[in-house]
């Protein structure tokens, strides 16, 4: 696990972390919800900040009166929190670094590198604004009663996750990750503390700071993707109608136009349109996010080297869909696969497991232990049958090829063979896991030697014993 240490910003502690030990600095700088250590529990965090560390030593905190930095009353301005940055960057040594903004971290930066330019070497604008009241002709203008509105329907759901809805949509459906979510709420700000934060940040406003930022810029945001996903609110709680309604003015794009504003308005920028992004950058497609700030900063992409390493592969399908979606109707059987793929992910969050891909009904993941593969696939199996749904599983361990993403090899033909092998209800694994599981107390059953379409050889393969066959 990373240190949490703590810089001193006046009188208060600022909480942060160092990961990697690259050529250059890059501070990030969060947004209205943060936490240093809880963040790491989220899918995708920390690989963010890893590909971040590919090429600078990346140094991430905590602003005052969020995590575990000092909690503070009232809301702080954007000018004390910007000395939390100097904070930061002098208990670590960083003479100067690339700044990289989520959000209301944005305008932050802004007044940071407008006021210590020979701190900043260039700064990323990530789904961020310049003044979050709106720009008067160029973007929505959130008058202030409809955000007084908005802030009164929204305080009852904070500390729930529904918010995930905004700041990770891709992953709205999901109620583990929403659970998790919540928790990073509840961590990063008490109910009171956040209102004021966010009451205050509608006067937010650094658009007379913009014509000092000499720094070269690069401004991201997400193509056509909305501000909110307002289905998701209600498919967790039918109550949260009011709030859907209160945001019925708030269109999808505010953070494209405020993007088109900074790019237009900044003296050196370049913008960048993302599909399929989130509106926190580790929640979706983080692989493309780094490439983007990489080149920015440092004129190149990575050529990824691949890795070889030895892993076992889960592949599981569901059984009968095709006549299941017939008798379910479209709708039903959307649902029914929702709760199916969140069953799913909770028991490889359990298991330690990581998801390779997902297309269909199948889901494909791997492991670095046989013993939980296993365990993982009954879990699903098991699970399922509570949805009225069953499943078939595969698992073979063998040497595979990591690169980026992707994962490549003769061992992720194996598996794909061996799941095509197995009945409903079965789990199926190749001669390899049941040797390399030996003495764990999983029983098996011989299912006899099998030719595997494309494979060499002849393969043994054995059912894990228990369940329903």
């Amino acid at each position: 696990m990373l240190e949490t240490r703590y810089a001193k910003s006046g009188d208060l502690s600022i909480a942060y972390q160092v990961i990697g030990d690259g050529p250059r600095d890059l501070v990030y700088v969060p947004g209205i919800v943060s936490h240093v250590e809880f963040f790491h529990e989220l899918p995708g965090y920390t690989e963010f900040l890893q590909g971040l560390a590919r090429f600078a030593r990346v140094i991430v905190f905590d602003k005052r009166g969020n995590g575990l930095s000092d909690r503070i009353s009232g809301a702080p301005s954007v000018a004390e929190r910007m000395e939390d940055i100097t904070a930061v960057m002098d208990a670590v040594g960083s003479k100067r670094a690339v700044l990289f903004a989520v959000s209301e971290g944005g305008p932050i930066s802004l007044l940071f590198a407008a006021t210590y330019p020979d701190r900043v070497e260039s700064i990323v604008l990530y789904e961020t604004f310049v003044s979050y009241g709106g720009v008067p002709g160029h973007t929505l203008v959130w008058q202030p009663d409809a955000h007084r509105e908005f802030t009164e329907r929204w305080m009852p759901l904070y500390g729930t996750g529904a918010s995930i809805a905004g700041f990770g949509a891709s992953l709205a459906e999901d109620p583990h990750v929403q659970a998790l979510w919540g928790q990073a709420e509840r961590l990063s700000n008490s109910p009171g503390g956040f209102r004021e934060v966010y009451e205050a940040l509608r006067e937010t406003d650094v658009h007379a700071a913009l014509p000092s930022v000499q720094a070269p810029c690069l401004v991201i945001y997400g193509k056509n993707q909305p501000t909110i996903d307002f289905d998701a609110f209600t498919r967790y709680n039918p109550d949260y109608q009011q709030l859907v309604d209160a945001l019925g003015s708030v269109p999808g794009g505010w953070f494209e136009a405020h993007g088109a504003y900074l790019a237009e308005h900044l003296p050196q920028a370049r913008l960048v349109t993302l599909d399929g992004v989130d509106h926190f950058p580790w929640f979706a497609h983080n692989d493309r996010i780094v490439a983007e700030v990489e080149e920015f900063v440092t004129g190149a992409r990575s050529v990824i080297a691949s890795d070889r390493v030895l892993a076992t592969l889960l592949f599981i399908d569901i059984v009968g869909s095709t006549a299941r979606a017939a008798e379910l109707g479209d709708r039903r059987w959307r649902e029914l696969k929702q709760n199916y793929y969140s069953l799913v992910r909770r028991h490889l969050v359990r298991f330690r497991g990581i998801e390779v891909d997902a297309e269909g009904d199948g889901v494909f993941m791997r492991f670095d232990s046989p013993a939980r593969a296993v365990s993982c696939a009954c879990a699903i199996r098991d699970g399922v049958h509570g949805l009225g749904l069953e499943i078939r599983a595969g698992i073979h361990t063998g040497e595979i090829e990591l690169v980026g993403d992707d994962v490549t090899g003769l061992a992720v033909h194996i598996g794909a063979r061996v799941v095509a092998l197995a009945d409903a209800n079965e789990v199926l694994v190749s001669r390899t896991v049941k040797d390399l599981v030996a003495g764990s107390g999983i029983a098996f059953i011989d299912r006899g030697t099998h030719v595997l379409k494309g494979v060499p050889d002849t393969w043994e393969v054995y059912a894990v014993a228990g369940g329903s066959h």
